[in-house]
Formats: structure tokens, C-alpha cells, sequence
């Protein structure tokens, strides 16, 4: 059975950084891609960002060139670092692998 465990999250003013942390178990990570989504209030869940098994990463234009995902194969965990952040990037954020979902965890961004 799959497990994502999504950690990281929090308030943070605009401009600011965080980093997401997933914790997966249940697979053989190093063989799968692995993905951030997200969803604001009131708005359909998003793609974020993709990692691939090899390594390749992927983002939406929303992000592109402010968050940066990476994986630790070692420690079976996905991360996405997140700077300069803005007002729409508030929502949860989670991970994703193999039709399996993690609970997610909260971004706010406000000042």
C-alpha cells in the first residue's frame, strides 16, 4: 500500500520561501515519477511540478523559474522548494505518485 506523507507547510509573507517534503512508502520510489499538485480555495487541483525517476523535472509557467523540485532516493522523499512566493500560490499543496494521493499540507501566504 502506497503512503505520502506531506509536511512543510505554513504562513509565510510574499517574497518568502518554504520547503515541501514528502515522505513515500509503500513503493519502490526510485522507479517512480513523482509529482506536487495543488489546490486554492474554490479552484480545481493543479499540476505543480514533476520529477522523473531519472531525474528530469517539469513545472507549470505559474511556478517555473521560483520552485524547484528534487528527490532523495536514499530517503524516499520528494521535496519542493518554493521561493518568492506569492499571494497565488496559497493553497494545499500535495504529492502524488502512482493514483495515489497524499493528505497535503497547507501554504498561506499573506502579509
Amino acid at each position: 500500500q502506497v503512503q505520502l506523507a506531506e509536511s512543510g507547510g505554513g504562513l509565510v509573507q510574499p517574497g518568502g520561501s518554504l520547503r515541501l517534503s514528502c515522505a513515500v512508502s509503500g513503493i519502490i520510489f526510485s522507479a517512480y515519477s513523482m509529482a506536487w499538485y495543488r489546490q486554492a480555495p474554490e479552484k480545481q487541483r493543479e499540476w505543480v511540478a514533476q520529477i522523473s525517476s531519472g531525474g528530469a523535472t517539469y513545472y507549470a509557467d505559474s511556478v517555473k523559474g521560483r520552485f524547484t523540485i528534487s528527490r532523495d532516493n536514499a530517503k524516499n522523499t520528494v521535496f519542493l522548494q518554493m521561493n518568492s512566493l506569492k499571494f497565488e500560490d496559497t493553497a494545499v499543496y500535495y504529492c502524488y505518485v502512482r493514483y495515489t494521493w497524499g493528505q497535503g499540507t497547507q501554504v498561506t501566504v499573506s502579509s
